[in-house]
């Protein structure tokens, strides 16, 4: 492992992570030459008739394959001289991210697990922890609500609303609490390798004194082409689609110590800083992006919808997030032969290495980005 991702050596211990994160972080500041400044998260946006909403400013662009995003983090030092790499903070995960509502549905919600190898493990088998539930609004060009906890290992299958009572308390919207109260039910598989670091922004004309925290992440991902993970004779494999997806997403900022909060300013600064971001990225891929207006999550259900599958398959198949949890089946029997039980989580490998579109190493998608 190289020494210069030291993270990596806490990629089962997510407090030690960001602690340690944190520091690097300040490191960068301090190499900024600015003093007393304090570290804020991104604030509630409050709307016109003073509804406070938890908003995930992002955006992110999608290309054919990652080898394209060779070096993309020294090009953005290069074209945005004010934007500082904050060193040592690379880090690598692993996931599943599962559809649990349909095409029609008012928002996004989907279940995602972080899967990590056991100390001499076969590299070729990964095992879910970490169960997170979350509910988006809408499509990625603009900032969107996010909702998300993490679900009980002991209770992968319970009702997630009391959590999210808990952690949003009147933050959370009537008609988000109303959808999440429905059933979930499994439309339909990702399996993501993700490459992630941060960097500081500043600039004096549109964020004044803030300087903007942003985490930015390069995916690499293959979309399941049935909802069960089984062989799809429209696709000729159980994987659908194989792309990649740069996204950088606003974690929060630093100010002066005693700055006076302005919601208006923050707000101002985060949306400058988003399209700072954006404007080398559209002309460095111009001749590569893929233009989708969706989320990973919606991703996934038009890309099943495209191979014709239906709400029926998906009503009868009534597949549950956490049997992907499960090596052992008691009622899942394969098709062909009844005697055989079926292994979800064996096929949830597929996702990351199927032989024909294996997902390439965490170390190898830092060493490519760098």
């Amino acid at each position: 492992m190289s020494p210069s991702r030291p993270l990596f050596k806490h990629i089962r211990n997510h407090t030690a992570l960001f602690s340690e994160l944190s520091q690097y972080r300040d490191n960068a500041l301090a190499s900024l030459g600015v003093e007393n400044y304090e570290f804020h998260k991104v604030p509630k946006f409050v709307t016109a008739d003073g509804n406070r909403l938890t908003i995930e400013p992002e955006r992110s662009i999608v290309l054919p394959t990652v080898n394209i995003l060779k070096g993309v983090k020294a090009k953005l030092e290069a074209q945005i001289p004010s934007l500082k790499m904050v060193e040592n903070s690379e880090i690598g995960y692993r996931y599943p991210t599962a559809a649990l509502a349909g095409l029609d549905a008012p928002f996004i919600k989907r279940m995602r697990s972080e899967y990590f190898h056991k100390v001499d493990e076969d590299r070729s088998i990964c095992r879910p922890v970490n169960l997170s539930y979350g509910i988006k609004s809408r499509g990625k060009a603009d900032n969107r609500q996010e909702y998300e906890v993490w679900m009980p290992d002991e209770a992968p299958n319970q009702n997630p609303l009391p959590l999210l009572i808990e952690r949003y308390g009147e933050d959370l919207p009537e008609d988000v609490r109303h959808f999440v109260e429905q059933p979930s039910k499994v439309h339909g598989w990702m399996g993501v390798k993700r490459a992630a670091f941060e960097a500081l922004y500043s600039n004096k004309k549109e964020c004044g004194d803030l300087i903007i925290c942003i985490a930015m992440s390069v995916d690499a991902y293959n979309i399941g082409a049935r909802p069960d993970l089984s062989f799809s004779p429209e696709a000729d494999s159980s994987i659908a689609v194989s792309n990649a997806e740069l996204e950088w997403e606003i974690e929060g900022y630093y100010a002066p110590r005693g700055w006076r909060f302005c919601h208006d300013a923050v707000w101002h600064a985060i949306q400058h800083t988003l399209e700072a971001v954006n404007e080398p990225l559209a002309d460095m891929f111009s001749n590569d992006l893929i233009l989708i207006a969706e989320s990973k999550t919606e991703r996934i259900l038009s890309t099943l919808h495209g191979l014709g599958v239906t709400q029926e398959e998906i009503d009868h198949l009534n597949l549950q997030p956490w049997e992907f949890l499960q090596t052992e089946s008691e009622h899942r029997r394969k098709l062909k032969e009844p005697h055989h039980s079926v292994n979800l989580l064996g096929r949830l490998n597929r996702l990351f290495y199927q032989p024909q579109n294996p997902l390439p190493s965490l170390n190898w998608m830092h060493d490519l980005i760098s």
